[in-house]
């Protein structure tokens, strides 16, 4: 069964940094804890062009994560919103393709799997370290359907 649980949006209007420093904004969240983190484009007063920073958190690290806003932009205020969230749960897999192997999560709701991602990183990995023309969607391709033998069942007991 899926779980429910809390987390806080955290949200500041910018039109004055970078694109440089706004990427370097969303690392440094990323970093330091946040769920997830992202921009989008909005128009500010006297029609300037802007951003909207968007972040997803734990409550617990909603004041610390707010401050950092406050510190790294030149924002002067930070809104805060409490949302509740359904969660599917995650197993992970490593299957094996012919170039090596992936790791692959398996999303699961009500005890069953009904979605594969492959790692890209394993994917990228495996690519790279071949001649040739694979690439990391042929590799993701593979270790994917390798895994999608658990799709519509319970994920594996003792990869949980």
């Amino acid at each position: 069964m899926a779980t429910r649980d809390h987390v806080v949006k955290l949200a500041c209007n910018l039109d004055d940094m970078t694109g440089e420093d706004l990427g370097g904004l969303i690392e440094t969240l990323l970093d330091e804890g946040a769920l997830d983190a992202w921009f989008t484009p909005i128009q500010m007063k006297k029609s300037r062009p802007g951003v909207m920073v968007s972040v997803l958190c734990r409550p617990r690290d909603g004041e610390r994560l707010a401050t950092t806003l406050l510190v790294k932009t030149a924002s002067l205020g930070v809104r805060y919103q409490t949302i509740e969230r359904r969660i599917a749960e995650r197993a992970f897999v490593s299957v094996e393709t012919r170039w090596g192997s992936v790791q692959c999560k398996l999303k699961v709701l009500d005890g069953l799997v009904i979605g594969i991602k492959a790692e890209q990183d394993d994917c990228r990995r495996l690519a790279g370290a071949v001649s040739g023309d694979v690439t990391p969607s042929r590799v993701k391709l593979a270790a994917e359907t390798q895994a999608s033998k658990w799709l519509g069942h319970p994920p594996p007991v003792e990869n949980n």
